[in-house]
């Protein structure tokens, strides 16, 4: 870990990122992170104003076991299932997260102190278990600044629609392609409709749409190497920044004054969902530690960092401004390059989402398996 202190973390390059409007998420969580007073402290010096969760985050922490026997023994003698032991385990890392973070959320009213929770992995391809799941875990955590995680596959999309709809806030996960964005958006859109159809209070539900970042590099890149050429090799690295561009430029779009769809929900106190920049890790050494910082920065969104590269953005982040709104141009010429040398966005970002979901189900499964583990050790039959 990054050695920052103090005074160079709160009046350094985050504080300069969080005043160009960019919100500071850890992408992280673990019980011994929110006993330890580590989340708070990061909350305090590290301009933190969010925290998200997915089911390698869980898998890893409550893998550990770290600060956790004493729930799993209780509900070994219980004799839960292991799936609600997870849910237990996992929503009360939550509930206790979003106690940290409400000062946060009531001093923005709302916009930020958010956690977030994803709905079970496997239920991706499922719109009715989805949306039954998605209303489980709300009432579970229980906290007005819980965000829940829906993926951006197509059964996904009707039940953020459903979900929003229902005056849950939704974090919308593992987005990669501008196509799929718009539909999140328009999603999203037709829930804040059906909330108000419904006299909901519109101020009340926030939304985020977490668009995938470095793992189009990875994909895109190793393409790219394999054709060699210098003209596929000069494009590696900016795929990535490209497609994220793009992405800000559809949100400017359909959030902005002249969507009339919008503007009503506006006039009745809707919130924009705001980009939120995800895989913002680097997964090639060769590049700088910060390039998913440096190069996403742009008023009302959010960046979800894991803490190494939180830690490096501390350290030697180049925030100079908005390095989006003005790059659209050389945006689409870098993905009209990289599609001219053969290589199918629409491939990639299909691939992408696929694996995406894959891996989450396989965390999952792991997690599942450590708990049976832990549970079946004190005599308990988990199945």
């Amino acid at each position: 870990m990054i050695e920052v202190t103090e005074a160079t973390a709160t009046a350094g390059a985050l504080e300069r990122l969080s005043d160009e409007g960019v919100s500071i998420w850890l992408d992280d969580l673990s019980r011994e992170r929110i006993r330890s007073g580590d989340l708070a402290r990061l909350v305090e010096t590290r301009n933190v104003v969010g925290v998200t969760t997915n089911p390698s985050i869980f898998q890893a922490a409550i893998g550990s076991g770290t600060g956790y026997e004493e729930q799993l023994a209780d509900l070994a003698v219980r004799g839960v299932t292991v799936d609600e032991a997870v849910r237990m385990l996992t929503t009360a890392d939550v509930r206790a997260a979003a106690d940290v973070l409400r000062p946060v959320f009531t001093a923005t009213d709302g916009l930020d102190g958010r956690v977030s929770i994803e709905v079970d992995p496997r239920l991706a391809h499922d719109t009715a278990a989805t949306v039954a799941e998605a209303k489980q875990l709300a009432w579970l955590v229980d906290r007005p600044n819980v965000m829940i995680k829906i993926p951006a596959t197509k059964a996904g999309l009707p039940a953020i629609t459903e979900v929003v709809g229902l005056g849950i806030s939704v974090n919308v996960t593992l987005i990669f392609s501008l196509e799929r964005y718009r539909e999140v958006m328009d999603a999203y859109l037709a829930g804040l409709e059906k909330a108000r159809a419904r006299g909901l209070d519109l101020t009340l539900i926030r939304s985020v749409a977490s668009f995938f970042v470095s793992r189009v590099d990875a994909e895109i890149d190793k393409r790219l190497t394999a054709l060699g050429t210098d003209a596929a090799l000069a494009l590696k690295g900016r795929a990535a920044l490209a497609n994220a561009r793009l992405a800000y430029r559809a949100y400017e779009e359909v959030f902005g004054p002249a969507n009339a769809r919008w503007t009503a929900l506006a006039g009745a106190g809707a919130n924009r969902q705001r980009p939120l920049w995800a895989s913002t890790g680097v997964k090639d050494p060769a590049y700088k530690d910060t390039l998913y910082v440096d190069g996403l920065v742009a008023p009302d969104t959010v960046n979800t960092m894991p803490e190494a590269t939180l830690d490096a953005a501390a350290d030697h982040g180049d925030i100079t401004g908005d390095t989006v709104t003005g790059g659209y141009a050389a945006a689409r010429a870098d993905l009209a390059a990289v599609e001219a040398l053969g290589v199918s966005y629409d491939e990639v970002v299909t691939r992408l989402e696929d694996e995406g979901v894959a891996k989450f189900a396989a965390a999952w499964q792991d997690l599942l398996d450590a708990v049976t583990k832990s549970l079946t050790s004190k005599g308990v039959d988990a199945t």
